[in-house]
This record gives C-alpha cells, sequence and structure tokens, in this order.
C-alpha cells in the first residue's frame, strides 16, 4: 500500500491546528468556481478518520455555507483563513488547503484544474 505521513496543518495565526494522515505525494485541485476562485484555494482530500483537530477549539470556530449547502467552510474566527472544510463531493472527506500544510513532509504536489465546479 501507499505509505501515509503526518502532515501538520494551521490556520494564519497556528491558533486552529490540526494533523491529516496523507501520502507525501498528493494530487490536489483548484477548482474554477468563484467562491474558490476568489480564495485561491487549493485542497485536498483525506478521509475523516486521517483528520485530527488539535485542542479544544471549537469556540474559535465558525462554518459558512452557501448555495446548495453541501460545502461546510470551516475557518477561524479571527483570521478568516480556511484550512479544512467538508465536501459535498465527497461526504467521507476532509479537504484540506494545500497552502495551510507544512511543505517539508511533502515530496511532490501536482495540481489538477477541476473546471465547470459547482458546489
Amino acid at each position: 500500500g501507499i505509505e501515509l505521513v503526518l502532515h501538520n496543518g494551521s490556520c494564519h495565526y497556528k491558533k486552529v491546528r490540526w494533523k491529516v494522515q496523507a501520502p507525501t505525494s498528493v494530487i490536489a485541485w483548484k477548482f474554477n468556481c468563484s467562491d474558490y476562485s476568489m480564495r485561491g484555494n487549493v485542497h485536498f482530500v483525506v478521509l475523516y478518520q486521517r483528520f485530527e483537530l488539535l485542542g479544544d477549539l471549537e469556540q474559535f470556530i465558525t462554518i459558512y455555507t452557501f448555495g446548495t449547502h453541501t460545502v461546510k467552510y470551516t475557518f477561524y474566527k479571527f483570521c478568516g483563513k480556511t484550512s479544512f472544510y467538508t465536501l459535498g463531493l465527497h461526504p467521507n472527506g476532509i479537504a484540506v488547503t494545500l497552502a495551510c500544510l507544512d511543505p517539508r513532509t511533502f515530496s511532490h504536489v501536482e495540481i489538477h484544474n477541476f473546471e465547470n465546479a459547482v458546489i
């Protein structure tokens, strides 16, 4: 099988911290919908059981949703960074924002464009 390593992630201020188990080589996605384009978000998806929020952070996290309400954007109330969120396309997974992860734990990242994304 594919070897998984721990990748550490956080919001801009490092208040919301989390870790994921994922390969060192990943395919990340850049959607072209209006919201993703404005935020410049590039992400990859891990299964819920491979994601762990570190600490008791519920008071600092807010959920934002729009359109079909299938995507649940999770962001830190103070810096506004969406470092992880749930996608309607992957109901058993968490999308983690590539820019919010420590790049030193990756050997290769390939970015694919997802055209005509409707979320």
